[in-house]
Order: C-alpha cells, then structure tokens, then sequence
C-alpha cells in the first residue's frame, strides 16, 4: 500500500467552515460493512440503528488554549502551538519562525493589556521540527492561549464551546475529537434510554490529526505518541460486552486508536487470559492500515477525513478500502459536509 492509494478528489467548497446548528442536524451517511449499503440520514437518527445491549465509547479529552502569541526577548513575534505537556512547565511545540526558535532562544506572552503572562526558552530543536520548550507557568494557559482550529477552517469561531464536545472533561487535546460534536445532552439521553451503555476513555489528540504523511512508503511513516488513560469502570463494561460478544461502537478514530493500542498491549502482557483490555495510562502511537485485525471495536462513528491522511486509512481497515472510498464518492456526489465540523458516518 502506498500513501497516493487513499488520495480522492474533494471540492473545497465541501468543505465545512462552520459547525451545524445544532449539532444533531448534521448529516449521517450509514455505511453497512456487512452488504455494502449506503443509507442518508440525520445524526439525530442514530439511536434507530443501535440496539440494548450496545457499548458506545465516547472520547472525553477536552481542546486547549494551545495557540500562543508572543516576542522573543530580542524582538520580534513568534507564535508556538504546544502538543503534548512532558512535565509540568515543559512541553513539545511547533514554532514560528522555526530558524529563529532555536535552542537557546527566550521569548514572553503577553496578555491584551501587554502585560507579561508567561515566559519561555527554547530547549531542544528535534529531528521532526518540534521543538522542546519551558513555560514559566502553564497554568495560565486560558489567560492567554487560543482555540487551535485546524488550518484548513478559516472563518472565525463564534463560541469556542463549539470546538468542544458536550462532554469533554480533561483538558490536554490540540484539536476536538471531532465525531463527537454532534452529541447533544438530550441525544445522549435518548440513546442510555434504549439500554445503551455508554463509557468514557480520554486520549489527547495531538499533532497526527493534521499532520500530512510525507512519504508514499505507508510503512515508513511514524504516528507521535499521544497520551491516553483507560478507567477501571470502563474496562470493566468493555471486557463484559466482548465476553457477551455485545457490540463496542467507538466515537470516533481518536477513541478507536486507544482501544485498540490498550488491546495489542493487554494480548502482549497478558496471554491467555480473559478479557481484551486493563485500565492503564500511557502513551499511545498505534497506526491502524488496511489488513489490521480489530480486537475491540466492532462499529465507528466517525467523520470525513482529509486525503492520504492516516484516519482514512483507519477508517478503511475497518469497512475495506473499496467501500469506504464507493461511500467517499457518494458523500462528495450528496454534497455532504466534510472535516472537523462536516457531516458523519455510522461504520457498521
């Protein structure tokens, strides 16, 4: 397989700037692994295709102010958007401009008012163009970071919350666990009422959301680790519904990439014995192609994902390369909605 294999052709114009309102009212194309059917709904028709007895996985990490605005201490602007936090007060970045942040380098973040909130200095420059930074005090990061909207939505955000699903928790992510946001309280609620059970795994979502593969060699391409936990409660409902070959329907490839990653781990560390997954926390680096063998999720709420990115691929492994892009074409011919505040898909 080679990266210019998952390439398909997407009129800009598809592609959403803005979220729907509501979320529900979003569109739902149903994608049937088992006869190759493709069925137009709403996202407020999705609880008519589950069942009692269905274990959804919801992805709860929460976006944070990760975009911030400063100067060097020897002039002139900068802008870092922070990945993963390492330690408390250090942190993986992307900068601008990259030849003047280098090791060494200091720099401020002012607040509106022009008073100095944070301050920082380069540490390392790393082989993939991150750079290892420390922020005198991260806490403040609300005080004066700003929603990381991913490159390719360029209206302006009206609510911040909208970037936000309605049950993110824990604060960490650089961009939304998109399939998500169209989860409304209310729907939530009609879904647990058909005997639904509903569980909550958080994994940070970080730069490979957005970061293009730069080579055509699939093989040769490295997922950044991102951090994840896995509760006691959750892996109690999962290891019961999969012992009841009961159906695990993950939200999203954020949420599928951990289940699975704490699948391989658990089949590593623990051979032979009962259940698929632990609670644990680490960092997940995964990278799920066509011909993976799915240990846990047996369904996927998702959305439209860019070319030759590594979420298609996931998405792919699951339906099969051949129906997922025969529900692409038909997606692009609907004129459905596409990326992080476009429309979804229900695997199954």
């Amino acid at each position: 397989m080679k990266t210019s294999d998952f390439d398909y052709h997407l009129p800009q114009l598809l592609i959403a700037q803005t979220p729907a309102e509501p979320r529900d009212s979003s569109r739902l194309m149903l994608v049937s692994c088992s006869d190759g059917s493709l069925t137009h709904k709403t996202f407020r028709d999705l609880p008519q295709f589950l069942k009692a007895g269905d274990v959804m996985v919801f992805n709860d990490s929460r976006v944070m102010p990760a975009r911030l605005y400063g100067t060097r201490a020897t002039g002139g602007k900068i802008e870092l958007l922070l990945l993963n936090r390492l330690s408390p007060g250090r942190w993986q970045a992307l900068v601008r401009p990259g030849r003047r942040m280098q090791p060494g380098v200091e720099f401020q973040v002012n607040d509106k008012s022009g008073n100095t909130v944070i301050t920082g200095e380069i540490l390392e420059a790393e082989a993939d163009g991150t750079r290892i930074v420390t922020l005198s005090d991260d806490e403040r990061l609300d005080d004066v970071g700003i929603m990381p909207l991913p490159p390719y939505i360029h209206a302006p955000l009206a609510d911040s919350e909208r970037y936000q699903t309605v049950y993110s928790n824990t604060k960490g992510s650089v961009a939304a666990p998109t399939a998500g946001l169209h989860f409304t309280p209310e729907l939530l609620d009609d879904i647990r009422a058909l005997g639904v059970e509903t569980a909550f795994v958080t994994l940070h979502v970080g730069w490979d959301s957005f970061r293009p593969i730069k080579t055509d060699d699939i093989a040769s391409h490295k997922m950044h680790s991102e951090h994840f936990c896995i509760d006691e409660g959750t892996a109690w409902i999962i290891n019961q519904a999969k012992a009841e070959g009961r159906r695990v329907i993950s939200v999203g490839t954020t949420a599928t990439r951990l289940l699975e990653h704490a699948a391989s781990l658990f089949e590593e560390s623990n051979p032979g014995e009962e259940g698929v997954l632990a609670a644990s926390d680490g960092w997940a680096d995964i990278f799920i192609t066509p011909g993976y063998r799915f240990r846990v999720v047996d369904a996927l709420v998702t959305n439209f994902h860019l070319p030759k990115s590594t979420l298609l691929m996931l998405t792919s492994a699951l339906a099969g390369k051949e129906l997922l892009f025969k529900a692409y074409q038909e997606a692009v011919d609907q004129q459905y909605r596409f990326y992080s505040f476009g429309d979804s898909m229900f695997l199954f």
